[in-house]
Parts: C-alpha cells; sequence; structure tokens
C-alpha cells in the first residue's frame, strides 16, 4: 500500500514537470505574473482567485482596461485559465458576461497595437556602418573601451537576426553545435521556437550575400572564428532576449535614428517586410519565419504594399 502511494505521488510530480514544460520558459513567467496580478486584485477586493468564476474574472478585465491594452487583457485570460487547468479546476473563458464585456472594451480602446518599427534594408545599412567604424576605431587602440570580440557579436546578431527572420528567444539560445557552414552559406538549426514546443526543430539557410560588407554568413564566421569562446562550446551569444532589444536600440541611436521606435521583434519584422517589397512569395517568408499560420505575415505583406499597390499611383496631378 505504501508504495503504491509513493507511486501516485512520483507519477504527481512528474506530471507537474510534464505541465511545466509543455510551454516554454519565458510563457511560464509571462503565466505567473499575470496570476499574480489577477490574484493580488482578488485579494485586495475579497474575491476569490483560484477557483474564480466568470463575473469576477470579467470585473477584473474592466478594472484592467483602464491602464492597459486589449492584447493584455487577452493575455490574461489565457493565463489565468492555463493556473485553472493546472490546478484542475475549469473556467468557462467564453462565458458571455467575459466575451461580451471584452466586446464593449474592445469598441472603447480598439484592439490594434502600435508595433515597434522594422529595421528595413536603409537601416540595417546605416547600424552596420556605424558597428564598422566602431570597430575600426577599437582597433586602432591599445585599450579600447569596446571589446572587439563584442563588436564582432553584435555584428553577427543583427545581421543573422535579420536576414534569418529570428525571434530574439531563437537567436540567443543558438549554440556552436547548431550551425554548419556549408559551401552556400551557413545552415543554423533551431531546436526549440514559440511555434515548436514539442522540439522537432528546423533548420535555417542563410546564403552568402554578394555585398561582403553586409553578409550575415561572413560576419557570423567572423565572430565565431576571432570572436568567440576558444572552447567553441555552448551559446553564441551568450546573452539574454532582453539584451538584443537593447543592443539594437544602441547602434539605432547612434545610427541617428529614433532608437525609442525598434525593439528585438524590429530584426523579424523587418526580415518579413523587405522580403515582400521585394516580391518573395508568402510560403517562402513562413518556411523562414517559422510562422505557422498567414494573418502576421500576410500583415507584412500589407504594409510593404502600403504605396506600391496605393490607387493614388493612378491619379496625375
Amino acid at each position: 500500500m505504501n508504495n503504491l502511494i509513493t507511486d501516485v505521488k512520483s507519477l504527481e510530480l512528474e506530471t507537474l514537470k510534464n505541465l511545466k514544460n509543455s510551454k516554454a520558459q519565458n510563457t511560464l513567467r509571462a503565466y505567473q505574473a499575470d496570476f499574480k496580478d489577477f490574484s493580488s486584485f482578488c485579494i485586495k477586493n475579497g474575491l476569490s482567485s483560484m477557483p474564480t468564476e466568470p463575473k469576477i474574472l470579467s470585473i477584473y478585465l474592466t478594472h484592467l482596461s483602464k491602464s492597459s491594452k486589449f492584447s493584455t487583457l487577452k493575455r490574461r485570460i489565457a493565463s489565468i485559465s492555463v493556473f485553472h487547468k493546472m490546478k484542475g479546476h475549469y473556467l468557462d473563458t467564453k462565458h458571455p458576461i467575459i466575451m461580451e464585456n471584452l466586446h464593449g472594451i474592445k469598441r472603447t480602446l480598439g484592439s490594434r497595437q502600435i508595433a515597434k518599427k522594422p529595421i528595413l534594408i536603409n537601416e540595417l545599412k546605416l547600424i552596420i556602418n556605424v558597428i564598422d567604424e566602431i570597430k575600426i576605431k577599437a582597433e586602432g587602440l591599445v585599450e579600447a573601451k569596446v571589446k572587439l570580440s563584442d563588436i564582432r557579436r553584435d555584428k553577427a546578431l543583427i545581421l543573422l537576426g535579420f536576414a534569418g527572420g529570428f525571434r530574439r528567444s531563437e537567436l540567443v539560445n543558438i549554440e556552436y553545435e547548431d550551425i554548419e557552414f556549408v559551401q552556400e552559406g551557413v545552415k543554423i538549426i533551431i531546436k526549440r521556437s514559440k511555434t515548436d514546443q514539442s522540439g522537432e526543430g528546423i533548420i535555417k539557410a542563410i546564403p552568402y550575400f554578394d555585398n561582403e560588407k553586409y553578409c550575415p554568413v561572413k560576419a557570423l564566421k567572423n565572430y565565431t572564428t576571432y570572436g568567440f569562446a576558444v572552447s567553441k562550446k555552448g551559446k553564441i551569444f551568450d546573452i539574454s532576449d532582453k539584451s538584443v532589444a537593447l543592443i539594437i536600440k544602441k547602434y539605432a541611436e547612434k545610427a541617428g535614428l529614433d532608437s525609442s521606435k525598434y525593439a528585438g521583434h524590429s530584426l523579424r519584422s523587418g526580415f518579413a517586410t523587405s522580403a515582400a517589397e521585394s516580391g518573395a512569395e508568402e510560403r517562402n517568408i513562413m518556411a523562414m519565419t517559422g510562422h505557422k499560420t498567414t494573418q502576421m505575415v500576410r500583415r507584412y505583406i500589407h504594409e510593404a504594399n502600403l504605396f506600391k499597390n496605393n490607387a493614388l499611383n493612378k491619379i496625375k496631378l
């Protein structure tokens, strides 16, 4: 009997571990932060957060709508729902009191997010030019304030992030063993991503660019040859996903751009928009970015064609 109890407890612990592993760590942290905020609201107002009921969740959403984006409200619903499932409770997030309230909030707030600007070809060149200027200055100094290895890393990070349409989390988790330089360029294995939680993995192929100055393959090879750790083990860039945004903002500002308008996602959206502007097919863009649905990719294509397919082009004044 004791052995049976021990086995069941062991299985319970393993089940909890599996539930946690079903989501990326960043996603879990976001869920935890969201539920913590909901729990604090409930405690403050004498309401039950676990298990809760649709009416309480609807009141919380109304409270949240005073200072949050509509997209934040939808994420909070998902987070609270996941926590209930993990604890074995059912929460009807499609209940009319929630859905109708959301509809009313949406009409008041609007649901369109103000996205950060994509880094397009011209902005990318400005940023890389600045990095090269800093590198030349650093090479001429005995005690450079900025390490050459960091400069090589930043150039490789930005060019690779753009060329591969990478998510920040994908970029910072690339390991040395995941890259293979071939005659055509470089192949990079992405072991796990936001849309590949089961870890099936995908391979991204980045070809050599004609212009070596802006070639991601050359930049990556230069970094792994001269800037990367001698052991050739572990993560290539060895930085956090938040650092990607900070690096982009730093060089955008040095290039004379408004750094507040750019973020870590600007490389990925920049690739998709630039590829669409150049006439790349939707499926080829998706093959590189790893998007599973066409909704976001079509948004990039729409943005790219705002002036190209503009009806005003037919009007001559």
